[in-house]
């Protein structure tokens, strides 16, 4: 028992903050809205983000706390597929707009002489909406899907105690399917933001090495430097994120395991972290998180 409150009050300290860092982000961004009238590419994409993690980190608190305390409450109809539904759609939103972000970062900062590349770099604030609509879409889709999985997986009279263990496997052999689909999409928008990063650092690279030839000053070379360790520290963080994803999947049955709670502190952490990486980044955003 004292190893489980520990451990809730290890995951919930995370969460809560993670939920201010992610608060702030949206407030700073809001407050801007307002005075411009408008907002930017960058700007959206890290609104849309910032909410999606806020929603994401809550849902996911939510139906983790219920796990361990009040286990019993998960089997009640709908609390179960609503908490798992809504979990699934802000983490696949938080997932996509991610990927978007890095993408957009890669389209806006790299120099490639591609035609498609030109063309896509012209019209990328036009194409953000678009992105940002297709990933929540995406992630709509891939919410109902899971309310319809957990809602077939629930047992019609199994709602005590005696029968939890029997409803888990039976969720088990639903959310096998959805585990193929969801892994997928993890992949592809994972895929995404590895591929935009090792472009971008690549780019940069090429910069970098023009700049020496032609002994160009050393501000621009730190401002390049400085871009690269920032796009080195997203690949980091989602090569880590993505390894802790699949060993989430593979022990989801081991949730008692202390190699499962280690798994559980790094994925709340990350919304929390990569938020602060991307204020830090963000001049206008520092200054203000530095002014609290």
């Amino acid at each position: 028992p004292s190893d489980g409150a520990t451990a809730v009050a290890i995951i919930s300290l995370e969460a809560f903050a993670g939920m201010w860092i992610n608060a702030f982000l949206v407030c700073v961004l809001c407050i801007a809205w307002v005075k411009k009238k408008t907002l930017n590419s960058n700007e959206k994409i890290l609104l849309l983000l910032g909410c999606s993690r806020f929603c994401s980190l809550c849902f996911s608190w939510v139906y983790y706390f219920l796990s361990r305390i009040y286990p019993n409450y998960l089997y009640v109809q709908p609390t179960q597929q609503l908490l798992v539904s809504f979990r699934s759609f802000f983490n696949y939103s938080d997932l996509w707009v991610s990927a978007c972000l890095c993408g957009f970062y890669c389209i806006k900062i790299a120099n490639f002489r591609n035609r498609f590349f030109i063309y896509l770099k012209v019209k990328i604030d036009r194409i953000v909406p678009w992105l940002l609509l297709g990933s929540e879409i995406f992630s709509l889709v891939i919410g109902i899907f899971v309310y319809d999985i957990s809602d077939k997986a629930q047992c019609n009279n199994s709602t005590g105690p005696q029968n939890l263990w029997k409803v888990n496997m039976k969720i088990d052999e639903h959310f096998f399917p959805l585990y193929f689909v969801t892994g997928l999409g993890f992949v592809i928008s994972f895929t995404t933001v590895i591929s935009s990063a090792l472009f971008l650092l690549f780019s940069l690279w090429r910069h970098k090495c023009k700049m020496q030839t032609n002994s160009r000053n050393s501000l621009s070379m730190d401002a390049h430097i400085k871009a690269m360790k920032s796009i080195l520290s997203f690949f980091i963080m989602y090569s880590i994120n993505f390894i802790f994803f699949i060993a989430a999947m593979i022990n989801s049955r081991q949730k008692g395991n202390p190699k499962f709670l280690i798994i559980y502190v790094f994925l709340f952490a990350f919304p929390g972290l990569h938020s602060i990486i991307l204020i830090l980044s963000n001049p206008k955003l520092e200054k203000t998180l530095l002014r609290i």
